[in-house]
């Protein structure tokens, strides 16, 4: 009530001291703040020092606030009291467990950029790896969510963004690398405490179509390499059926990788041509994979009349770089790998056998291979595999005719 003189009259005002709530300021002083009569305040009381403020501000959101460990005020908002008191208590709770994102403000592309180029920039990561990192984040990412602020984004804007890839016709297998990408970098803004959560990691991914391996039976194979024979496929073809080399392993091998003496090879390299870039090798993924191969004598035979065909080739080339690649193309460089199975689909023309993926000669390799009673850990180390378990996951399927076989050989050796 406030109480005044005028001209000889009295003037009484009345104040309804119900539309004020008392706050704590940090020197533990008290302030009246109006919030306008929200109900959810009506009964709100003084807090008590280092539980906080609330107050509401002129754009109608409620505003709270603490101090945390590091010294700088936290701010949290809501549409409501109740909602800015609840995710200050959830701040307040991260602050006390050592997980509060108190980072600066940042949009999530400069954080994107500043995060690729400081922890995946070579030699600290693959190339390729970073390059397709790279195309994630400047394709898709920045374009789409670069907008928002880091602390801001939520499992909604990256839900609706996947979906919207979707409908642009865009393969899953592209969304699943985008979304590990977003997830990686994510995981290290957690590491950095600019966020307390990973928003990817509660959002529905779009399934990967699993694809099912195409694979040559031992009679088909040989059909394939009797057509191709005194060809330039025959070396690569027979290599790839024979010791199930990925196409990356191929492309990349050097005659100074292979001893035709000791009929061995050894991987040191891969090569992958990305899209929008070229042209990328590098040193194999793991110890697994760099290993050493022990070849047939069939396929020391085809590398040396291919060897033969080569150097004949190069003598008379106009253009020709010596790469010492085995299989380069018609200029010494690496063959680009759609050519590659251009040719190898127009040999199964040939060879009356239905088309597939390259990489299926890996698989029928290693089917050809258990199919004959090879030791699954030896077919492992042929492929690079890290386990055996891995090996046998990825061939179960050939399982149920093994047991019957296994189980026909024990007829052979107890049967009447």
């Amino acid at each position: 009530m406030s109480l005044c003189r005028m001209k000889g009259f009295h003037l009484c005002v009345w104040v309804d001291l119900s539309a004020f709530t008392l706050l704590p300021y940090k020197d533990g002083l008290l302030s009246m703040n109006r919030y306008g009569g929200d109900a959810e305040m009506a009964n709100k009381k003084v807090r008590k020092n280092g539980e906080g403020t609330l107050f509401k501000r002129k754009d109608g959101r409620w505003q709270a606030s603490f101090i945390p460990k590091n010294g700088r005020r936290k701010y949290v908002y809501g549409k409501t009291a109740n909602e800015a008191l609840e995710r200050l208590r959830s701040a307040q709770k991260e602050d006390k467990e050592g997980t509060l994102a108190t980072g600066p403000r940042q949009k999530l592309r400069d954080y994107l950029v500043q995060w690729l180029e400081t922890t995946h920039k070579p030699p600290l990561s693959r190339h390729s790896t970073y390059i397709q990192y790279r195309w994630a984040i400047r394709r898709h990412l920045a374009p789409a969510l670069g907008h928002i602020q880091l602390q801001k984004l939520t499992p909604q804007h990256v839900q609706v963004f996947y979906a919207k890839l979707l409908q642009s016709n865009l393969k899953p297998s592209s969304i699943t690398v985008i979304h590990a990408v977003l997830h990686v970098a994510l995981e290290n803004a957690i590491k950095w405490k600019l966020v307390s959560y990973n928003v990817a990691s509660i959002v529905t991914v779009p399934k990967r179509d699993r694809y099912e391996p195409c694979t040559l039976s031992d009679a088909e194979a040989q059909k394939l390499i009797r057509i191709v024979r005194e060809s330039g496929l025959e070396a690569i073809l027979l290599m790839a059926v024979t010791t199930a080399m990925r196409r990356g392993e191929l492309l990349s091998l050097r005659w100074s990788d292979i001893d035709l003496d000791s009929c061995t090879l050894r991987i040191k390299h891969t090569v992958n041509r990305l899209a929008g870039y070229g042209f990328v090798e590098n040193d194999p993924k793991s110890s697994y994979s760099r290993r050493k191969i022990v070849l047939p004598h069939v396929v020391i035979d085809a590398l040396k009349r291919h060897q033969e065909r080569q150097n004949a080739y190069k003598s008379s080339a106009k253009k020709w770089v010596d790469r010492d690649l085995v299989f380069p193309n018609t200029q010494g460089n690496f063959l680009k790998p759609d050519r590659l199975l251009k040719m190898f689909q127009k040999a199964l023309d040939q060879a009356d056998l239905p088309h597939m993926r390259f990489h299926d000669l890996r698989h029928s390799a290693a089917t050809i291979l258990l199919q004959m009673g090879i030791h699954p850990k030896v077919v492992q180390e042929l492929l690079g595999h890290s386990t055996i378990a891995m090996t046998m996951d990825v061939y179960s399927h050939l399982l149920p005719s093994m047991h019957k076989d296994a189980m026909n050989g024990m007829d052979d050796l107890f049967g009447n």
